[in-house]
C-alpha cells in the first residue's frame, strides 16, 4: 500500500508537469524561487508553519499521511494555512529544495510532494545528484534545468540563511518541526494531535 501510495506521487506529478506549456517550463527567476511558499488562503485564522528537510522520512510521512487530513479538514475550508520553510539536513536535501524552488511557486509545492514520494530513490543513491536528475526529468525539468539551479549561490544562500533564522528565533533542530500560531510541536505526530492543536489555535483565534 504504502508502495502504490509513492507510485501515483509519481505519476500525478509527472502528469502535471507534462501539462505545463513551453513557455513556462524551465525554471524560475531568483526573485520567484524564493517567495514564500504558502498553501491556502492568506486570511486564514490559523498559520502552520512547517520546518522539513526533503529527505527525512518522517516529513515524508507527515506529508503522505496527515497533512491531506489537515488540508481537507481545515486548508481547504479557509480555517488554516500551511507555510513550509525548508529546513534540508544534508546536501542532497539541499538539492532537492533547490530544485523544488526551481520550479517556480506554482509548482512548488507538487514538486516538494514528489521528492517526499521519491525519496528513497535520491535521498541514499550513490550519485545523489544523478539521482535527483533523473526524478526531476519525471517531473518535467531536464539535467540542464537542474545543472542552472544548483549553481545559483544566491539561492542555497536564502535557503541556508532561512533554516538558520528558524533555528535561531524558534530553536528548531530536528524535522518536522511546526508552529501553529507560534506553538511550537515537534515529530509527525498522529493527526489527532495535530487536530487538537489546531482546534485550540482556532478557539484562542475568535
Amino acid at each position: 500500500m504504502f508502495a502504490m501510495k509513492r507510485l501515483l506521487a509519481v505519476m500525478l506529478v509527472a502528469a502535471f508537469a507534462g501539462s505545463v506549456s513551453g513557455a513556462q517550463a524551465g525554471i524560475a527567476s531568483l526573485e520567484d524561487a524564493t517567495k514564500p511558499a504558502v498553501m491556502g488562503k492568506a486570511d486564514a485564522p490559523v498559520t502552520i508553519h512547517e520546518f522539513a528537510s526533503l529527505g527525512c522520512p518522517h516529513c515524508a510521512h507527515f506529508h503522505e499521511n496527515t497533512l491531506p487530513q489537515i488540508k481537507k479538514e481545515y486548508i481547504e475550508t479557509g480555517k488554516a494555512k500551511l507555510v513550509f520553510t525548508d529546513f534540508p539536513l544534508g546536501t542532497p536535501a539541499l538539492a532537492a529544495s533547490m530544485i523544488s524552488r526551481c520550479a517556480g511557486p506554482d509548482r512548488y509545492f507538487g514538486f516538494v510532494s514528489f521528492f517526499f514520494g521519491t525519496q528513497t530513490q535520491w535521498s541514499h543513491a550513490a550519485n545523489p545528484l544523478e539521482a535527483l536528475k533523473k526524478v526531476s526529468r519525471m517531473a518535467g525539468l531536464s539535467p540542464e534545468d537542474v545543472d542552472t539551479c544548483l549553481n545559483q549561490q544566491p539561492l542555497i544562500d536564502f535557503i541556508q540563511s532561512t533554516a538558520r533564522k528558524a533555528s535561531e528565533d524558534h530553536e528548531i533542530n530536528s524535522t518536522p518541526s511546526f508552529l501553529i500560531n507560534g506553538k511550537k510541536v515537534s515529530g509527525s505526530l498522529p493527526y489527532e494531535e495535530f487536530k487538537a492543536a489546531i482546534d485550540a489555535a482556532l478557539k484562542n483565534a475568535q
